[in-house]
Formats: C-alpha cells, structure tokens, sequence
C-alpha cells in the first residue's frame, strides 16, 4: 500500500499477499456445489475443527452466513434477541424480516454486551399473542461499539441461560480473532457455547473473499439448501477457499499488533483538543467524536487532504480500522497527522 494513502476506513480493504495469491493460483478445485471441491473442504473442516463444531459452510459473505443461521433456527412468527447496534439488524438490509419472517427483540447492551437479565427479561411467555422467542444473537467484536469484546464467563452464563430456556445461541463473529487474541481465549473454548457461527474471512484476515457458518452436521445440511436459494453456491471456490486457509496458519496471531496500533491511534487522538470523545475496547476499532463547532466531517476531510482516509460512523462520529496493510511507519504517521488539525486559532 502506498504511504501516502492509509486507508482506515475498514479491515474490509485489506489486499492478498503475494504468498496468499500463491496459495490461491496452486489450490486444487472441483465443482463446491457437487460437493467436489477438495480444498473448500480443507477449510471446512479446519475452521469446523478449530472452533470445536461438526462441520461448516464456505459462503460469499458474512451476512449471507449469519442469514443462513437465522434461517435455519427459526420459524416464521420466531423472536431473535440481539443488542441494537447488532450487524444482523442495523446492516443486512432487514434480512431477517425478509428471509426468515421473524421479528427481532433490540436490547440496549452496556457497549453492545448483553447480560443474562437482559435476555432473561426479553423472552417472551408462551403466550398466542407473542413471538416466540427462538434464538439469541450476539456479536463479538461489536462494530458499532467500537469493538466491545465478551468475557468467556459471559458467553458461558448466556449459553446455559439459552439452554434452560429452550433458546438457540448464534455468534456474528465477524471480528472474533480480534477478540479472541485480545481477550487470550481460544476458539475451540468459545465455540462449545454456540449452535451456530459465522466467522469472516476478508476483513482482519486478509482474504479477499469469503466467510464460513459453523454447526452441528445435520444445520450444515439445511444450510446448503438455503445458501443453494439465495444463489450462493460457488463452483470452483477453492481458489477463494485457499486464501481462508492461508489466514488462518498465517494472519492470526497478526492481529494482536492491529489491536496495538489501534491502541495508539486512540491514545493520538486524545491528545487533540477537537476530539470530544474516544472509544476503544482494545481490539481494532476505535470511534471518535468531534466537538460539533468543528465537525466531523471537517475533521475528515482534513485527514483526506493528508492522504489518511476514515468512515462516517453516524451524524456525530467517525472512524478507524487498523489492519494488517497497516504498517508501523503508517501508524506513527497518522498520530503525527491527528496532531497537526486543529482548529484556527486555536492550539491542540
């Protein structure tokens, strides 16, 4: 990546490596949908064995994954429990409603965790007047919490809640190596809490393409179908898959310095008096707020003008992705830059 444009925006942007190019060109392939391709099943059951679960399923994106999970635990009139800010409702263009025909109980989570007397107080009585409440959703990372991760004990106490209230427990797990790394957990401990997870390939991962629905064999089963009609059965993915496989035995570990530089980059940011607010949960988020006689869009603008892009998060709020097209010299470059805008008059 060139220096002199940082993209922040996302992890969404992240380039393959010409060794997971390699991999890609080398992989052997057949036809995904007849069931053929040899190195799609290699990633299978290496992140299915690696979170613990029976089987998996390689599909083109994470919300066709998390839809494919809802799908296939619910049934219309079902009630999904989630926090808010969740991908599953603020971002997958009401797929819920669409694809599944169930309504969705929105929580108010302490930075988009959610608690057991939260869900415990939104499940609703057997009652012919209400949903029937069928699953709980929860994201790890939350994106729009800027990267809010949970404790295992939390997932722990959640799972059992869900299994004495006869409830599902599915993981959005867009950003979970994120998680995970920060939080010193592995995946087989977290994955045993879960029916069904989707974990994403292409964002801190580096893969260009691709996220993958873990469960049980006989979910996996009812799973192809509906990713066979919503048109995501690919033909000769192991191309795709290949690079999943080369981030998963080489990107991982990778991702403890992308929270690190998140880290500094928050750290920069308070240091200028512009800034209103910071958020960092000590992943590779971090949201930020301008003090509106500024703005943030001015204040986004400027960055652009230094060749350092970031998002609109929201009216208020902006912000930053850290990656692994991030390097050290960019870092430190991007907190010079933060201290550098300010407002006329006025010395940050």
């Amino acid at each position: 990546m060139n220096i002199k444009n940082i993209d922040l925006r996302s992890d969404t942007f992240t380039l393959p490596s010409k060794e997971m190019k390699e991999a890609m060109m080398n992989a052997k392939v057949g036809d995904d949908v007849w069931d053929e391709d040899p190195t799609v099943k290699e990633l299978e059951t290496k992140i299915a064995n690696l979170f613990g679960h029976e089987a998996a399923l390689f599909c083109p994106s994470g919300t066709m994954t998390n839809q494919i999970a809802l799908k296939i635990l619910t049934q219309p009139q079902d009630d999904i429990i989630c926090d808010i800010r969740s991908h599953i409702y603020q971002y997958e263009g009401g797929g819920i409603a669409y694809n599944s025909l169930c309504s969705v109980r929105l929580l108010q989570g302490e930075k988009g965790i959610l608690t057991t007397q939260m869900i415990e107080e939104a499940i609703m009585p057997d009652d012919i007047h209400f949903p029937r409440s069928r699953v709980v959703a929860l994201e790890n990372t939350v994106n729009k919490a800027g990267g809010s991760s949970y404790k295992l004990e939390e997932i722990k106490a959640i799972s059992e809640l869900c299994k004495k209230n006869n409830l599902k427990l599915h993981l959005d797990g867009a950003r979970i190596f994120n998680a995970l790394v920060y939080r010193n957990q592995s995946a087989k401990e977290l994955g045993q809490y879960f029916d069904t997870i989707s974990v994403c390939l292409s964002k801190g991962l580096g893969a260009p393409v691709g996220s993958v629905l873990l469960a049980n064999k006989e979910l996996i089963h009812q799973a192809k179908r509906v990713r066979k009609v919503l048109g995501g059965g690919m033909r000769q993915s192991g191309f795709l898959a290949a690079a999943g496989i080369y981030a998963l035995n080489n990107n991982i570990e990778k991702l403890k310095e992308d929270n690190q530089n998140a880290g500094k980059i928050a750290e920069s940011l308070k240091q200028n008096k512009l800034v209103e607010e910071v958020i960092f949960e000590g992943t590779n988020i971090v949201l930020f707020r301008i003090e509106s006689s500024y703005s943030s869009e001015k204040f986004k603008i400027e960055l652009a003008k230094k060749g350092i892009l970031v998002s609109s998060f929201g009216k208020e709020w902006l912000r930053i992705v850290t990656h692994l097209d991030i390097s050290k010299e960019m870092i430190e470059r991007v907190c010079n830059e933060f201290l550098e805008i300010k407002e006329e008059g006025v010395s940050v």
